[in-house]
């Protein structure tokens, strides 16, 4: 029998054809049968109970750690981020997984290259920066990701994997599978881009790398097939 991937997408009400592209995105690539969750702050009631951080740029910052949680702790998950775009079959980063692990990130090491980022969000710079908008969970091995952890533990300890016993259990997934769109280079190897700075629904990034193929994808979203 073929597994699925299981995915889980930020979403936030400031970007919300963000989510519905990447899912488009992921869908119409993928080889194998995909299962999506949007992690919306509204839908996870007394689970979620954190107070807004002035420094988190999107409502999923500090959520997407209940991934584990909401996935009973069984199998694999992927988090992403929404501001992404899907270029090639999820298969190939699903075949990836490696057992050894308890998370699988790209590991980015970069000063990022603009001081605000969408709608004047701050860019705060800090060690690890954008491992967690790709994670690959092993689920079993994320058992401290329980709410009351996700909840209290600070933004570094969550961000930077201070949940894990030691930094021997992050995999390193290939950087095309976590591409920074404007921090990196176009690459049309680029499997999985982020636009970190700003998706190209906002005005002032729709002329970047990839921002075409992202417009592409958001018109067969809306595809119907009339009489």
């Amino acid at each position: 029998m073929t597994e699925s991937a299981h995915v889980y997408i930020g979403f936030d009400s400031k970007e919300v054809v963000a989510y519905h592209v990447l899912s488009q995105s992921i869908l119409e690539k993928s080889s194998i049968p995909v299962s999506f969750t949007p992690i919306v702050l509204d839908n996870l009631g007394k689970v979620f109970t954190r107070e807004r951080n002035a420094l988190q740029t999107t409502e999923f910052s500090f959520s997407r750690f209940l991934v584990p949680y909401l996935s009973n702790y069984e199998g694999w998950s992927l988090f992403a981020d929404c501001d992404m775009l899907m270029r090639t079959d999820i298969a190939k980063l699903w075949e990836l997984r490696d057992d050894r692990y308890a998370a699988m990130c790209v590991k980015h090491d970069y000063v990022p290259k603009v001081e605000t980022k969408f709608l004047g969000q701050v860019q705060t710079k800090y060690e690890k920066k954008n491992w967690s908008s790709v994670i690959l969970f092993n689920n079993a091995k994320c058992r401290k990701l329980d709410p009351d952890y996700v909840n209290t533990a600070t933004g570094l300890e969550l961000h930077q994997f201070k949940w894990l016993e030691s930094e021997e259990l992050i995999g390193e997934l290939p950087p095309t599978w976590n591409w920074l769109v404007n921090e990196y280079e176009h690459n049309e190897a680029a499997n999985l881009v982020h636009f970190t700075d700003g998706g190209p629904y906002f005005d002032e990034y729709k002329n970047d790398d990839y921002a075409q193929e992202w417009f592409d994808a958001r018109e067969r979203v809306l595809y119907v097939k009339q009489r």
